[in-house]
């Protein structure tokens, strides 16, 4: 029953991994091609926070992911998407000069 136990809390693991690096691959494609629409320069992306609650106060699982961008080249802006499961729900990118 041990064993069992293991391999089903493995199997949860490695499922819950796979679908955060097939959210990180979708939230980056969506990124680029946000910023590629604004004509911004992608600086950086990050993983952000996990959360059970969405900001609307709705339950659902949602991600955060962090970007930072360029205007002009010399700059830096801060930028969020945020994902449900798959889904790309809301983009929010600071005022910038253009």
């Amino acid at each position: 029953m041990d064993n069992l136990l293991a391999i089903l809390g493995l199997a949860i693991f490695l499922t819950l991994f796979w679908q955060h690096r097939r959210q990180a691959e979708l939230a980056k494609v969506a990124i680029i091609r946000h910023c590629k629409k604004l004509d911004l320069q992608i600086v950086s992306i990050s993983s952000g926070s996990h959360r059970i609650r969405r900001p609307d106060g709705k339950w659902g699982w949602h991600t955060v992911f962090a970007f930072e961008f360029s205007a002009l080249g010399d700059d830096c802006y801060q930028g969020r998407l945020t994902m449900v499961g798959l889904r790309v729900a809301h983009f929010h990118t600071d005022p910038h000069r253009i």
